[in-house]
């Protein structure tokens, strides 16, 4: 059986294959804006001097990362809701369980991007401004938090872009999505390789755009922290020649 141009060009112009290319993003988007939330708080706990937060944060993350991204995908969709009967209601849809077991998940991960960035930056410097007399959240907010910025953006790139890939797992707990439509089109037609082609080539292009979002961001934020520095060397200098 030959590649049949046709179908993979109607494949690529279908609107199931638009619409599950929109699922897709949608779900990748808001679960790894709750997956930075949740990595944040984690990091934080993880760095707490209360011995009972660093377990629950270690706990955490260590349970989420052992265990398997379709094994919490199924537990979420099909255990849960014998546990939490509110679950059974329509409600609850493949769509929320997906939300929520991708951003506890990509939470773990994030939390230990999150920690790294958070111990890259110096002790030293959050001393200094606390002897300057700012409060621990001017600290936190206007020293560690751009530095840990610009040091979290590539690898927290990275993990949205894995993260838009583990997606099509949500085809097991029918979310219909771009590889669930792709797989039901190929068992109606049987035609494999137009039909992978073309979910190939959505992937391609929608992870392009991203990777040039990543290294307008990456760019932003150095341009950002540079001039900061510059700032502050500066107010330094002239704080010098005043004496």
């Amino acid at each position: 059986m030959n590649f049949d141009p046709a179908t993979f060009w109607q494949a690529l112009t279908s609107q199931g294959f638009r619409d599950g290319a929109i699922i897709a993003i949608a779900l990748t988007v808001v679960a790894q804006l709750t997956a930075v939330v949740i990595g944040l708080v984690v990091a934080l706990m993880r760095g707490s001097g209360f011995r009972i937060l660093r377990a629950i944060g270690w706990t955490y993350v260590w349970i989420f990362r052992a265990i398997p991204t379709l094994v919490q995908l199924l537990f979420v969709w099909n255990a849960l809701p014998q546990l939490f009967p509110a679950l059974i209601e329509g409600w609850f849809s493949p769509f929320l369980a997906a939300w929520l077991a991708l951003s506890l998940n990509e939470g773990a991960y994030m939390a230990e991007i999150v920690r790294s960035g958070l111990l890259a930056v110096d002790e030293g410097q959050q001393l200094a401004a606390r002897a300057l007399g700012m409060t621990p959240r001017s600290v936190f907010r206007r020293v560690v938090l751009p530095q840990v910025m610009r040091v979290i953006i590539p690898p927290t790139a990275n993990e949205f872009i894995t993260m838009l890939k583990i997606t099509s797992l949500a085809s097991a707990i029918s979310l219909q999505e771009l590889l669930s439509y792709t797989q039901q089109s190929i068992s109606i037609s049987f035609r494999f390789a137009e039909y992978y082609a073309a979910a190939a080539i959505y992937y391609l292009v929608i992870v392009s755009v991203f990777m040039v979002f990543q290294a307008l961001l990456e760019r932003r934020f150095l341009w950002t922290s540079q001039r900061g520095e510059s700032g502050r060397l500066s107010t330094t200098l002239r704080g010098l020649g005043a004496r």
